[in-house]
């Protein structure tokens, strides 16, 4: 057995288990087993299985989107900032995202993080876009098609090709250089 694990060993844990197994494999035996503890060590950090899976998503939006979006805030040039977003984004665990994808399709509680989360990643993609293009509505359609870029990846059943992602989140970055968003009907 190993020794003492932390809290936050658990939640990485956890969104392993995630990303291996999906949401239908997230089961106490499963983290335990993969950490080498037993249930006990389990609930010496957590009540039961409810506050951990609780506190796993919101640990998940804590380090996956609240703190790094609040470091990103400090990059003064919003060109740079879009291009660590994609980076950072390009890095999710996304088998995790996509098992809370659909997890959030079947818990109320789950979808409502998910919306938080979702929320916080095209608020900044969205006034990062406005910076450059200083236009709303292009602005938000360059930040809608960086979300659903990401989240539509996560979706897919097809093999992971992070170049290709890559290649298309060039496309879009190129696109945001180049006026192409100009062509993006306003109402403003």
């Amino acid at each position: 057995m190993a020794g003492v694990v932390t809290r936050e060993a658990y939640f990485e844990t956890g969104l392993d288990v995630l990303s291996d197994l999906g949401y239908g494999g997230l089961k106490l035996a499963e983290v335990c087993n993969r950490l080498g503890v037993t249930t006990g060590s389990f609930y010496h950090y957590f009540s039961g299985w409810p506050a951990y899976t609780r506190e796993l998503l919101e640990s998940w939006m804590k380090e996956r989107t609240t703190l790094v979006i609040e470091f990103l805030k400090n990059e003064t040039d919003p060109r740079r900032r879009i291009d660590s977003l994609i980076q950072v984004g390009l890095a999710l665990p996304h088998g995790a995202e996509a098992a809370i994808r659909a997890w959030s399709s079947l818990d109320p509680d789950v979808y409502d993080i998910q919306v938080k989360v979702d929320q916080q990643r095209y608020d900044i993609m969205y006034s990062s876009a406005l910076e450059i293009l200083q236009n709303h509505k292009q602005a938000e359609m360059f930040a809608r098609w960086g979300v659903y870029l990401l989240v539509g990846h996560e979706q897919a059943t097809l093999p992971r090709d992070t170049a290709a992602l890559e290649w298309i989140a060039r496309q879009l970055t190129d696109a945001l250089d180049s006026g192409r968003f100009a062509s993006v009907p306003t109402d403003d």
